[in-house]
């Protein structure tokens, strides 16, 4: 890799149909995933969902060295909005096993509680407060190990609509996951985020999605499960999200952070050939050509 992007290019396991949600889909093994991305040239990757990787720091940080990639951390969905319920412990934990593997970004969703991503939700003013200081003190307990804690914006989850992610901005000091196909299906423009609050952003996930189904998902007249499954998430540069405007505009502001590609697919099978190798190398491809 050549580009001034490759020492930044991470992957994920989405990209490959590995997912936390329940009924997702054919759940590929990790070591088929893994020498993938080896095969890639990308040696960066997100840890995927509790239970893809080994579970114990240790042998989860060497399985990842046998593939020649490094550990950045990854997605971890987190009630903090409920009274009652005290997030932190779990947090902690996995903290010290990020900080024991090595990774340095710890990617908080403002779970539901929900089993799936198909609901709309929505915090009272109550549930913000209790919501804005469990983020708060995460990214401090983070900070503390030399970890990056940010919020990720996610459909189906308490932060999915622009008033939501305006008010994340607004009322709490974490910095945000710029996920630009969650984003724009959540009716955020993300460019215009970056516009805004490029200093805020601390970690990238690159999805391009066509504009048709994720306006039909935001508008609630499509699952997110099911806009999924009719092809919603694209190759980069193929959709409708501007990401070389995006990434322009935070190598402009001098980002410093991980873009992890991500291409949410469902696998009804494990795959003969190539598989989601294909749609992933079209990614690459163009993010290497900006």
């Amino acid at each position: 890799m050549t580009s001034a992007l490759a020492g930044q290019l991470a992957a994920a396991p989405i990209s490959w149909g590995v997912c936390e949600a329940e009924n997702w889909g054919c759940q590929l093994p990790p070591e088929r995933v893994l020498q993938d991305m080896k095969d890639l040239g990308i040696s960066a990757t997100e840890f995927g969902p509790t239970g893809f990787l080994p579970v114990e720091p240790k042998p989860r940080a060497e399985m990842l060295r046998r593939y020649g990639l490094t550990a950045i951390g990854g997605f971890f969905p987190s009630v903090l909005h409920q009274d009652g319920n005290d997030p932190l412990p779990a947090i902690e934990r996995e903290l010290a096993a990020f900080e024991a593997a090595g990774a340095t970004v710890l990617v908080l969703s403002a779970d539901s509680g929900a089993a799936s991503y198909d609901e709309k939700q929505e915090m009272t003013a109550q549930q913000w407060k209790t919501f804005g200081r469990n983020l708060d003190e995460a990214v401090r307990r983070a900070a503390d190990r030399g970890i990056t804690a940010v919020l990720h914006p996610h459909v189906g989850t308490m932060v999915e609509s622009a008033a939501a992610v305006d008010q994340l901005l607004n009322s709490t000091a974490a910095n945000i996951c710029l996920d630009t196909g969650h984003l724009l299906i959540g009716g955020t423009n993300p460019l215009d985020l970056v516009r805004r609050f490029a200093a805020r952003v601390g970690h990238a996930h690159l999805k391009d999605v066509k504009a048709d189904l994720a306006g039909r998902v935001g508008r609630g007249e499509l699952g997110f499960t099911d806009g999924v499954k009719a092809g919603m998430f694209v190759p980069l540069g193929q959709g409708d999200c501007g990401i070389a405007e995006l990434v322009a505009g935070l190598q402009a502001v001098d980002y410093a952070g991980w873009y992890v590609m991500e291409q949410d697919v469902i696998l009804t099978a494990a795959p003969e050939g190539q598989g989601p190798l294909r749609s992933i190398r079209e990614s690459r491809d163009f993010l290497l050509g900006l």
